[in-house]
């Protein structure tokens, strides 16, 4: 048995917590306050700052991710939650997004051993924010495709970046750096002009943050310029460059709704 925040005695439980995108404040207090009081961490390796770990009390066992396999961390995790103590498995982002995390739950549930997941921003978030864009647009755009290219870890064919592309959707590609030359050439396959506004920005929100606002186009030679080939998320879509803003509805005088008449 173990305890929750509020000192209830619970079923084993491993607290699966977003980090946030890199600045150490964009963690939610609750994933700070489980920190705080963590006898074991097991974290995601050079993707989490490390000044969100000194969050962790002295004696607390911490544990990067990088070079252990799954079977590795799930026996630390599950070992230490049904030993009582207070376990953080600690992800960049948003765990919900590419966070590998449904594997680690599926195992630690046949341990006997209960998940409970803390959200987090999301370097999508992160990177909206430092770009000062809005993804889906009044007037514009009202869908967000968020996707990957495929590579060493394939994406069903029925996702294949020329499919998704097409709809005219704002795009924001993960895990793709390395591979943008094939993603601008999809979304040229697609019916996308080479002037559609796109963006990368690496480490978004970090210290060492970069970042260019460019054109499809020119997208892959200003990252290759920049010697960009991982940890950035690219953006595609005219929100980048809207031609005109288009007012909301919602604060319309002429529109009345539940709150306003």
């Amino acid at each position: 048995m173990t305890q929750d925040l509020n000192g209830n005695n619970n079923q084993a439980v491993v607290h699966i917590v977003g980090a946030g995108p890199g600045d150490p404040e964009l963690i939610t207090l609750k994933g700070i306050r489980l920190l705080e009081r963590a006898a074991l961490v097991v974290y995601a390796g050079s993707l989490v700052n490390e000044e969100i770990l000194g969050r962790c009390p002295s004696g607390c066992v911490l544990l990067d991710s990088a070079p252990m396999t799954l079977e590795e961390q799930v026996d630390a995790l599950a070992e230490a939650a049904l030993g009582g103590k207070l376990v953080v498995r600690l992800h960049t982002g948003d765990p919900s997004l590419y966070g590998a995390i449904t594997e680690q739950i599926l195992r630690l549930r046949a341990r006997g051993v209960r998940c409970e997941i803390v959200p987090g921003v999301s370097s999508l978030q992160g990177a909206a924010a430092r770009l000062g864009i809005e993804y889906t647009v009044p007037g514009g755009t009202q869908t967000l495709i968020c996707t990957r290219v495929s590579g060493r870890t394939p994406v069903p064919d029925a996702e294949s970046l020329d499919k998704l592309a097409s709809h005219g959707a704002t795009i924001a590609l993960f895990l793709s750096s390395d591979r943008v030359e094939c993603a601008v050439e999809r979304c040229l396959e697609a019916g996308r002009p080479p002037d559609t506004p796109a963006a990368w920005i690496y480490r978004a929100t970090w210290p060492d943050e970069r970042s260019a606002v460019t054109t499809l186009g020119s997208l892959a030679a200003s990252m290759r310029e920049a010697g960009i080939e991982k940890h950035a998320l690219i953006v595609i879509g005219e929100c980048l460059a809207p031609e005109e803003a288009s007012r909301s509805l919602l604060y319309h005088p002429d529109f009345s709704h539940g709150a306003r008449q």
